[in-house]
């Protein structure tokens, strides 16, 4: 996706949001990460009255990265309409239900992908200095402010406190959440959700581990250096495809972008 060079970008294209929204591998822990803590939300059940993200997880995160990419690598008119059209879905799904989705949901997804997106591209790159940090958190500040959102935190160190607030408050283990891993399972197969919960261990916070009991060690952690070894040779595309269903081929291909 290429903006003309008269158009202002809504994400600097040196900013480290775009190298981390670039690589496919990057995004798949960013999404491993959510799927965990989605789970958790005490929200959760807003997830289930559309019903498309237990219809279809994998799907759902096609769905969604294909919106984060018209946002991070468009031009400012772009992503602006991008995340109206985010918003317009939103405001549609409460008009069906009769009720509002609370702010602190709209919060949580928000804080999710801000650390998810450093943790994983932590995970698989290299550590972000204070900068590159604080540059992740506006730009998701600015979406979150062009989505209408209230009490947002002003910066990261805030954003810091609000977080660790939102882990002790807002999370909990329920039926929806035993169901919506079931629903991973069922879609994944035994090995790729083995796979899933492996990620999961590598990016999420200590709360979540704890209310999904996923364990302190993954085996990922001997398996990663072999896979950044393919990843210099260009065999990441394989293993790809591998943690993959088939009939997402055309959407894996597409998760890499060129920068």
């Amino acid at each position: 996706m290429r903006v003309p060079l008269h158009m202002d970008c809504f994400v600097a294209k040196n900013s480290v949001v775009r190298k981390i929204w670039s690589k496919g591998d990057t995004i798949l822990f960013i999404f491993a990460g959510a799927s965990a803590e989605f789970a958790l939300n005490k929200a959760v059940d807003w997830l289930y009255f559309t019903g498309r993200l237990p219809a279809d997880p994998i799907g759902r995160l096609f769905s969604t990265v294909s919106y984060a990419r018209q946002i991070v690598f468009s031009d400012i008119d772009t992503a602006n309409k991008a995340i109206d059209k985010i918003t317009e879905i939103h405001s549609t799904v409460e008009a069906n239900r009769g009720l509002s989705i609370p702010g602190w949901a709209y919060r949580d997804v928000l804080f999710m992908l801000i650390h998810y997106s450093i943790a994983s591209f932590e995970l698989l790159e290299r550590l972000l200095d204070k900068s590159e940090k604080e540059k992740v958190f506006s730009i998701f500040y600015k979406i979150g402010n062009r989505m209408g959102l209230k009490d947002l935190p002003q910066n990261y160190d805030e954003w810091l406190i609000m977080r660790e607030e939102h882990l002790e408050n807002d999370l909990e283990k329920g039926e929806l959440t035993i169901d919506l891993y079931k629903q991973y399972k069922k879609h994944l197969g035994v090995f790729r959700y083995k796979l899933l919960l492996e990620s999961q261990i590598m990016v999420v916070p200590e709360k979540v581990n704890t209310l999904l009991q996923l364990g302190k060690f993954s085996w990922l952690t001997i398996l990663l250096p072999i896979y950044k070894f393919c990843r210099i040779i260009k065999l990441d595309g394989l293993v790809k495809r591998l943690i993959l269903p088939q009939k997402y081929r055309a959407e894996i291909k597409e998760l890499d972008v060129e920068t």
